[in-house]
């Protein structure tokens, strides 16, 4: 039994910090750091460094940076694009060192699973803020990005403390996230196609309304000279 508990327990620490990370990779390391540092829990020998001082203080910094960042409609977007190659492989670093020293394998494994495992909710997260955008108002980027740092923190503090009630709640998600990212692409799709054909009709809008202008302009020297040919004929009269 005992075990068993220690399996779960390390599953759950290893794919908890990899799921955490596609979603907000400063968040999960600031929560992890001080709870670390503060003794709230035992991190693994591979994630103690992130109780360092210096380590919480960059973490938070830059938590701070993509608390703003990530509630702006479009900036979130960009943000994480660029995110990509950067949530997806501290995801599987972070996996690997919650392993601890089981293993060489059991750390290699660990990191490959988590890799994909931020890949995959870092791609839930950018394609449903992709879809958010196509609303101009905030409120729903606002709503979406609080939530996320909500499931981050109650998500990695559920992976800690209850670590079976998490690898449940991950066969969940799993399951759910397999249905809905093949939905979110479509969706993403649609959302592009739309913007390309905007641009893509432009140059047409512009030759119609130059052509319009061009025969608004021969109607009126036609006018002017009519008018021209009337008074003259008046004269001679």
């Amino acid at each position: 039994m005992e075990e068993y508990n220690q399996i779960v327990t390390v599953i759950a620490m290893s794919m908890g910090v990899a799921w955490a990370s596609g979603i907000n990779l400063y968040a999960a390391i600031l929560m992890l750091g001080i709870m670390g540092a503060t003794g709230n829990v035992q991190l693994p020998p591979g994630l103690e460094v992130l109780s360092d001082p210096m380590v919480i203080g960059a973490a938070g910094l830059m938590y701070c940076v993509e608390f703003f960042a990530d509630k702006v409609p479009g900036v979130d977007t960009g943000w994480d694009a660029i995110h990509t190659f950067v949530r997806v492989p501290a995801g599987a670093i972070l996996a690997a060192g919650a392993v601890g020293d089981v293993s060489s394998a059991a750390s290699i494994a660990a990191g490959i699973l988590g890799g994909g495992m931020a890949l995959s909710t870092h791609s839930l997260k950018s394609g449903t803020r992709v879809l958010i955008n196509t609303s101009p108002e905030p409120v729903t980027n606002w709503t979406a990005s609080i939530t996320e740092d909500l499931a981050v923190i109650g998500g990695l503090w559920t992976a800690l403390h209850y670590p079976t009630l998490f690898v449940a709640f991950l066969i969940v998600f799993i399951v759910l996230m397999i249905w809905l990212l093949p939905k979110l692409w479509r969706g993403i799709i649609a959302v592009f196609s739309t913007i390309v054909r905007f641009f893509s009709s432009e140059p047409e809008k512009k030759d119609e309304f130059s052509s319009a202008m061009s025969e608004s302009m021969n109607q009126q020297a036609n006018l002017n000279e009519s008018v021209l040919n009337m008074e003259y004929k008046n004269k001679e009269e």
